[in-house]
């Protein structure tokens, strides 16, 4: 082969792998742990939520079984 055809193709097979190397994900076992940890903490911060609407509604409607109607 041609010293031109050696360095086209050493050239192309180095683009190749950059290619492939920038397309792979990188870290993606660690993007589920990060995605599970932030599932755990929005349905803690849901549960939460739910608790305050919960004691809310159950003391407003106390006050207004409270209040005289007659």
């Amino acid at each position: 082969m041609s010293f031109e055809i050696q360095y086209l193709l050493c050239h192309a097979d180095r683009l190749t792998r950059r290619l492939h190397a920038a397309c792979s994900p990188r870290g993606a076992g660690d993007r589920g742990a990060m995605t599970t940890e932030a599932v755990i903490v929005i349905a803690g911060l849901a549960a939460l939520a739910l608790a305050v609407v919960a004691i809310i509604v159950a003391k407003v409607t106390a006050k207004a079984n409270s209040i005289p109607t007659s």
